[in-house]
């Protein structure tokens, strides 16, 4: 067996997940699941190889909806699904797939697109079990994402996740997994303060060891899953983490190298982590003002929502201008 470093982080017990829409990065890796957004599809789209899962969505849209609008929006679901399905012919667990991030604000209309979702991959035969539906981490979010685990057994991925309130609300609502951004994290202290950070003091990872040791102190069964690298040093920091989704340089950096990554996370000791538990997911007041009074995740949250509703709306126009060719 290899023992470079990325064979050494699968020994921790972490879960690798690539992070990217591109098929042969995700294969290369042998990653256990996959996980998708917006501005990695729209990227994965524009190359040629992709041009027949665009010609499907289509395709479809045009027989199945009636005007320009409609079919492009319908084709964008397709899209999402065509990319979905290919990804789970290469990798064993499940790909996360995103919901509109233009919908990260009305709850019921989450809850629809994802339902949407889940009907289009069934009808190309992929069971729900084998799918992340990905919703930002709103208050609407969490409450859709908590509807749909409970009422509707679909599996959710929330997303955008920056600060412990967020954290602790998804943990209560029952969810399957969460991505708590480590990167976007790093930058706004980095723009904020000027300062430098080693991994130790990085702000990302720090906040993510803390959600961890929370949920495995307090019982919970939300999965971890680190996201939005900067570097490896942050990877290898919060090694022992349930799971990382990883982008496919980063994975080749840690291919490619032999560095020791120890175990960092541990959720036995985690038990004696000094935390005292705290409720927010009934009370939507007091976590609309925590999360207003943490001004990096506010701010985080927002850039997010805005840079993939615009990635979604540029993919939407351009399969409006096919439906119309």
């Amino acid at each position: 067996m290899s023992n470079n470093s990325l064979a050494q982080l699968k020994a921790t017990g972490t879960v690798v997940v690539t992070d990217t829409g591109e098929f042969e990065s995700i294969a290369q890796y042998t990653p256990q699941d996959a996980t998708t957004n917006p501005s990695l599809i729209l990227a994965a789209s524009k190359k040629p190889e992709y041009a027949k899962l665009i010609d499907v969505a289509v395709a479809y849209a045009k027989k199945n909806a009636s005007t320009p609008k409609e079919q492009a929006n319908l084709a964008l679901d397709r899209l999402l699904v065509e990319f979905g399905k290919e990804i789970l012919s290469i990798v064993p667990g499940r790909v996360s797939t995103e919901v509109d991030a233009r919908l990260s604000f009305d709850k019921q209309a989450t809850i629809n697109k994802a339902l949407e979702l889940i009907k289009l991959y069934e009808s190309v035969g992929i069971h729900k079990d084998r799918i992340l539906i990905k919703v930002a981490s709103t208050w609407e979010g969490i409450q859709a994402a908590r509807e749909l685990e409970a009422k509707h057994g679909i599996h959710c991925n929330l997303t955008l996740l920056f600060s412990m309130v967020q954290a602790v609300a998804c943990a209560e609502a029952n969810i399957t997994l969460i991505s708590p951004f480590v990167g976007r994290i790093l930058d706004w202290y980095k723009a904020s303060t000027g300062k430098t950070y080693t991994a130790e003091t990085d702000p990302g990872v720090l906040s993510v060891r803390q959600i961890f040791n929370y949920y495995k102190k307090f019982g919970y069964k939300t999965i971890v899953m680190g996201a939005s690298f900067r570097n490896t040093g942050e990877i290898k920091a919060l090694a022992g983490c349930d799971f990382l989704t990883i982008a496919p340089t980063l994975l080749e950096e840690l291919a490619n190298s032999t560095e020791a990554i120890p175990q960092l996370l541990n959720a036995k000791a985690a038990a004696s982590a000094d935390f005292e538990k705290v409720s927010y997911v009934d009370n939507e007041a007091v976590f609309r003002n925590l999360l207003n009074e943490d001004a990096m995740a506010t701010e985080k949250l927002s850039e997010g929502i805005r840079k993939f509703s615009a990635d979604c709306a540029t993919l939407v126009a351009q399969l409006e201008q096919k439906v119309q060719a």
